[in-house]
């Protein structure tokens, strides 16, 4: 009895002892565990964080991934944003530690991360029966996947392959990586639209310095006559459109357009209806032949929902006449030095809206001191923030109030009364305007 007693109380010391020890070690592990995965989210947040070039934060974070997962081999692959379902690979940066060939991640297996949405581990690829068929090369031993969320839309992948020691990746690997990738994947979004944007902002610049020099320079010397134009879009390119064009028979052809639509695509179609008109001045033709020629090329060579308004003269500074047709523009006004205003509405409708149109026009002489003043409807659409527009009638008020002065100096009033008005209110269109005054 006393033997039996002694060794139940020397077993419970000893074992007691030992799985004591045991649950120390297991608990020390898990302290160095938890220590190497603050300092890896440490180090992927100072990666992440402090780098302004997408491909460089990336290749930064394939690295401490790389370590973090203690991998053979780490990748992080971006998704275009193209259409989902056929997701399109836009920049892949791998890293290996051993000499071992770069894995190619199959367009399936990124579909499934597509699809699902979830980690993917897979500690025996060739017996996984979720990808049957696929060709694994032999030195894989594991894979896992994380994918980079942004708003519930995948824009990319952690992947990391050979879980060093041979092991599969582990419990502790299937929490660490998808916290490091919920913490990389906006900032990265967000890098790489900061960039996309910087792009962007730059060819709209290239954009307005090539528009800029479509639009004249100044405006020609015609014997007896004061001309002057000027357009300011709402956004870094515009839509408008004013010219003047030397024709081969020395009149001027006088235009300004109105492309529908704004920016970039607006700017594109401007240039096209430039060249279209610059073409039919070099062909001795009626103003009306001209516009029917030129809506008839802007009907073939644009989207339906395309279109132009145009106001199109020709000055003959001979006979000091004006021939004009008004393609379903804002109707240009005529100020008479001795009095009395009107609007020239004689024409059609836009350009590039049906194939033939039979485009009327009109001529209207001009004595010294007469002018014509043609605008977009950015001019009379200005609103304020109360949504008042600055009206027609403002307009003509304006142009018979400072019709003794000088084109350049007109139209700058006319600027100044529209920006008076919309106060801090955003520009809504685009601002263009033309004047052609006789002065002897």
């Amino acid at each position: 009895m006393k033997h039996d007693s002694f060794l139940n109380r020397f077993s419970k010391t000893v074992f007691g002892k030992t799985s004591g020890k045991r649950d120390l070690e297991g608990e020390n592990l898990r302290l160095r565990r938890a220590v190497e995965e603050l300092s890896a989210l440490n180090e992927i947040a100072l990666t992440v964080g402090t780098s302004a070039n997408p491909q460089d934060m990336v290749r930064r974070l394939v690295d401490c991934l790389m370590r973090a997962a203690k991998a053979d081999q780490a990748s992080v692959t971006l998704l275009s944003g193209q259409a989902r379902g056929t997701p399109e690979t836009q920049l892949r940066i791998m890293a290996t530690s051993a000499e071992l060939p770069r894995y190619h991640m199959n367009q399936g297996f990124l579909g499934w991360m597509e699809l699902h949405k979830k980690p993917l581990v897979i500690n025996d690829p060739k017996t996984d029966d979720r990808f049957k068929g696929m060709e694994w090369d032999s030195t894989i031993n594991s894979v896992m996947c994380v994918p980079l969320m942004v708003k519930s839309e995948m824009i990319g992948a952690l992947t990391v392959y050979n879980k060093k020691g041979g092991q599969g990746f582990t419990e502790e690997d299937q929490r660490l990586l998808p916290i490091i990738a919920a913490q990389s994947a906006q900032i990265i979004d967000n890098t790489r639209l900061i960039k996309e944007n910087a792009g962007m902002q730059e060819q709209m610049k290239l954009a307005y310095e090539i528009q800029r020099n479509l639009l004249p320079k100044e405006p020609p010397f015609v014997e007896g006559y004061d001309l002057a134009g000027t357009t300011i879009p709402a956004q870094a390119v515009g839509g408008d459109y004013f010219d003047f064009i030397p024709t081969v028979t020395g009149d001027w052809a006088v235009c300004l357009g109105d492309v529908s639509g704004k920016g970039l695509p607006a700017s594109l179609l401007m240039a096209n209806v430039q060249a279209t008109l610059r073409g039919q001045t070099l062909i001795e033709a009626k103003a009306s032949e001209r516009v029917e020629r030129a809506n008839k090329l802007m009907y073939q060579s644009t989207d339906a929902e395309k279109f132009v308004t145009l106001f199109y003269g020709v000055l003959d500074p001979d006979k000091h006449e004006m021939s004009f047709v008004n393609a379903g523009h804002e109707p240009a006004i005529f100020s008479s030095a001795g009095g009395g205003i009107e609007r020239l509405e004689t024409g059609g409708m836009a350009l590039g809206v049906v194939d033939r149109f039979p485009f009327k026009q009109d001529t209207v002489t001009m004595a010294p001191g007469d002018m014509i003043v043609i605008y977009s409807d950015g001019v009379p659409d200005a609103t304020n923030d109360t949504d008042q527009a600055f009206g027609i009638e403002k307009l003509m008020l304006l142009v018979e109030e400072h019709k003794g002065s000088p084109a350049a100096i007109l139209i700058e009033k006319i600027v100044d009364a529209v920006n008076e008005h919309t106060g801090e209110a955003p520009q809504f269109d685009d601002v263009t305007l033309l004047v052609v005054k006789r002065i002897k």
